[in-house]
Order: C-alpha cells, then sequence, then structure tokens
C-alpha cells in the first residue's frame, strides 16, 4: 500500500477493509519517517503491532485495479479470445 493512502485510511471516518497478512485490520497511525504503520487486527484490538505501510493491502482497489486493466486492453483490442 501507499503511504498517502494508508494516512488518507487512517483519517478517515469510514472504514476501509485493509488486511495485513490476510487478515482484516485497523490502522491506528502512519508514521511518515520509517513508513510503519500501527495497526490492530479488527477481531482482537489488544494486539497492536507496527509493521511496514508497504505489506498492508486493500482487497477492493486491488479488484478494482485488475477490472480497470481489463477494460483498457478491452478497449484497445489486446485480449485475446
Amino acid at each position: 500500500m501507499d503511504i498517502n493512502r494508508a494516512k488518507e485510511i487512517a483519517v478517515s471516518p469510514v472504514m476501509v477493509d485493509v488486511r495485513y497478512d490476510g487478515v482484516p485490520i485497523y490502522i491506528q497511525h502512519v508514521d511518515d519517517t520509517r513508513e510503519t504503520a500501527r495497526i490492530y487486527p479488527l477481531t482482537d484490538p489488544e494486539q497492536e503491532t507496527e509493521v511496514p505501510v508497504r505489506s498492508l493491502t486493500e482487497p477492493s482497489s486491488t479488484m478494482a485495479m485488475e477490472v480497470e486493466q481489463m477494460a483498457c486492453r478491452v478497449s484497445d483490442g489486446s485480449v485475446e479470445e
């Protein structure tokens, strides 16, 4: 995940599906200097940990990117049947 996106999610009032090692998590804080995020699993708020921001994923945005890439290939005729 991009550090700017992680910061955006951390301050957003909207709950976003973010995962660390496949586990849904909550981002508490993002450290720009160290490029880390303080997170905890949604099922266990007491289990806080600090992880590299690049290790976080946002599954819904990954799927949106894949759909967008497929649409681009279809529109430029590069998809083979």
